[in-house]
């Protein structure tokens, strides 16, 4: 188990309401990284852990209850928080979204390695059976309204909807990551990037000069229908890559010419984080989602024979 040595605070909009946050991430005795809603009359503890996550439609990660105290996206501080080894933390937040800074998981990351980490590593959480869930698996707990709006929405795109998320053993110490992201905006096409985490700072710095910064994504189009949902209010051209009308352009600069694929990389290793461990296995993401990382942790889980948890 292993927290911070000393608390730390972050201020900023939330991505989707565009309200102020601010975010107290305090140091841990006991297992387990919770959220704790400050704004609301009661004090509410939300696990950061992959059966409690309520919601993943909107393209982010929530936890709780989405008709009551819930966090949503947490996806890019779950990342940072892997990545220098913090399982243990007790996160007090003044509303229902992290601050989403600058679309990624740097400055997390950045100001987590000055304050510096304290306790033993966190425990691993191995793959012993290939386990795999496929988009078709994640539209069945989908009322079917939900599900006809998102098909339409996905043919006007041209985007076909056969993704899959597996996990594998893979003999060693280390969580390996293919992500390949297919679309059809000329802009992203088809994109691939691999990645492999042991805990060590060399696979650490690698995320952090590689990886780190990448910024999450969407069409300026799609901006415009989550807003009318009341998303999205907090995005802006310093946290979010713009995709134009047309797809084969952005409306502000890219740090790579596949930071699309980058950024899912950071989903799918903050994903991986509710675990409540580290996941030692392969993992590829093929057109992956938050829906489908979430799926296959809970069928991971859903049977002992699939994994093995070692504390050493």
């Amino acid at each position: 188990m292993a927290t911070f040595k000393k608390k730390i605070e972050f201020r900023g909009v939330g991505i989707h309401r565009g309200n102020l946050v601010r975010m107290v991430i305090k140091p841990k005795q006991t297992p387990g990284i919770v959220f704790r809603r400050v704004d609301l009359d009661k004090n509410f503890d939300i696990p950061a852990i992959y059966s409690n996550v309520g919601e993943t439609k909107f393209r982010n990660t929530t936890i709780g209850d989405m008709a009551g105290p819930h966090v949503q996206t947490i996806e890019h501080l779950m990342a940072a928080l892997m990545i220098v080894g913090v399982d243990s933390a007790f996160i007090e937040i003044n509303g229902p979204e992290t601050p989403i800074l600058d679309g990624s998981a740097y400055k997390f990351l950045d100001k987590f390695l000055s304050v510096g980490v304290v306790g033993a590593k966190p425990k691993r959480i191995v793959v012993k059976r290939d386990v795999i869930v496929f988009s078709k698996d994640a539209k069945k707990n989908v009322p079917m309204f939900e599900r006809i709006k998102f098909w339409i929405l996905n043919k006007l795109a041209g985007r076909k909807t056969d993704g899959f998320v597996r996990l594998s053993p893979n003999g060693g110490r280390r969580l390996s990551v293919l992500a390949t992201l297919e679309y059809p905006e000329k802009i992203i096409g088809s994109q691939s990037f691999a990645y492999s985490f042991d805990g060590t700072k060399k696979s650490r710095d690698a995320f952090l000069k590689n990886i780190a910064r990448a910024r999450t994504f969407g069409k300026i189009s799609e901006w415009e229908t989550l807003k009318k949902h009341g998303m999205g209010r907090g995005a802006n051209e310093n946290n979010v890559i713009a995709v134009n009308a047309t797809g084969d352009g952005v409306l502000n600069n890219i740090y790579w010419p596949d930071e699309f694929v980058r950024h899912k990389l950071i989903d799918a290793i903050g994903d991986m984080w509710t675990s409540g461990g580290f996941i030692v296995g392969d993992l590829v993401s093929f057109k992956g989602s938050h829906a489908l990382n979430n799926l296959v942790l809970r069928k991971l889980f859903s049977d002992p024979e699939n994994y093995e948890i070692v504390d050493k």
